[in-house]
């Protein structure tokens, strides 16, 4: 028998980005602009060693998502390719809990500035956690459904976030 539990998450701290009100599908390292991660100042101490990594896990909720959550999706460089949401990095899920992989610039007291973070300006933030070298690469990892496309090349800078000509 499945339990109904509600669940209740504390915002950490808030993302600062350039983007009002459109942002770029995955974080793209190189982005123009200022991206910092302002942690509230009762969890600065858990920020502590934080700078000797040098890519981070950025966990939010993804706030501005009006839409219910759908099943089946459509990724939007996918071609017209539909398949279910936890196949996908679709905004529209049950919980709109986004994830970013940002590498670290620098920390400042209760802010760490990042490479480009692919979320909207005043983003709460919900946790952060170190990337750590052979735990969080797995080199036998694939690209799934993906692989099927018949443009998978031209998908992948797409996944990438590598601005290119269409």
């Amino acid at each position: 028998m499945q339990e109904n539990l509600n669940y209740k998450l504390k915002q950490v701290g808030i993302i600062k980005t350039p983007y009002q009100d459109d942002a770029p599908y995955q974080p793209i390292d190189v982005d123009d602009g200022e991206f910092c991660i302002v942690v509230n100042d009762q969890y600065v101490d858990g920020l502590n060693d934080l700078a000797k990594f040098r890519y981070i896990y950025v966990m939010y909720y993804a706030h501005r998502i009006t839409r219910e959550a759908e099943m089946i999706v459509s990724p939007p460089w996918a071609e017209g390719k539909r398949v279910g949401v936890f196949s996908s990095r679709s905004p529209l899920r049950p919980n709109p809990i986004g994830l970013s992989v940002v590498r670290v610039k620098s920390i400042v007291e209760n802010r760490i500035y990042t490479s480009g973070l692919d979320v909207f300006d005043g983003t709460p933030l919900l946790d952060i956690k170190p990337y750590i070298k052979d735990l969080d690469s797995k080199t036998d990892a694939n690209y799934g459904w993906v692989e099927e496309m018949d443009d998978m090349e031209h998908l992948i800078l797409h996944i990438k976030g590598i601005p290119h000509n269409y």
